[in-house]
């Protein structure tokens, strides 16, 4: 008698089903996410002349040392605390009447967080018009 050996078949894997479900959480995942743009900021950019008029006073100029005191129009506060600088901000404004713009200036060397509680303070007063002061750098020769 005589037995023939049989070679054993070399086993497949059929992957077209498994191309299929991926391709449907692909479809799928890009039907379902939503794309949005959070990173930008509507900021409207104040316009600014070359020269700056000292004699107008219908502004309120909040200073920030390099230690973190607060200046209001020159003057400084009794301490830094963000509720003294909310009733400062408060009493000023009302003394200018309506929505006087904020002048923030600070050192270079001032804490951020320092400059972060002036715009905090003045959003709690409700004063919307906030600039940042600063000079301009003096221009390199050219050729360095």
């Amino acid at each position: 008698m005589r037995i023939s050996r049989q070679r054993p078949e070399s086993p497949e894997v059929n992957i077209t089903p498994l191309i299929d479900v991926v391709f449907l959480l692909l479809i799928f995942f890009m039907v379902s996410t939503t794309f949005e743009r959070e990173s930008e900021l509507g900021i409207e950019l104040p316009e600014a002349s070359a020269r700056a008029d000292p004699t107008r006073a219908d502004h309120l100029e909040v200073s920030v040392d390099a230690k973190g005191r607060y200046y209001l129009d020159g003057r400084p506060l009794v301490n830094t605390q963000t509720a003294t600088l909310v009733q400062a901000l408060r009493q000023r404004a009302a003394e200018l009447g309506g929505d006087p713009p904020v002048v923030v200036s600070g050192d270079q060397g001032s804490p951020y967080q320092a400059v972060m509680a002036v715009l905090d303070a003045a959003q709690r007063v409700g004063l919307t018009r906030v600039r940042f002061a600063t000079r301009i750098a003096a221009q390199e020769p050219a050729g360095n």
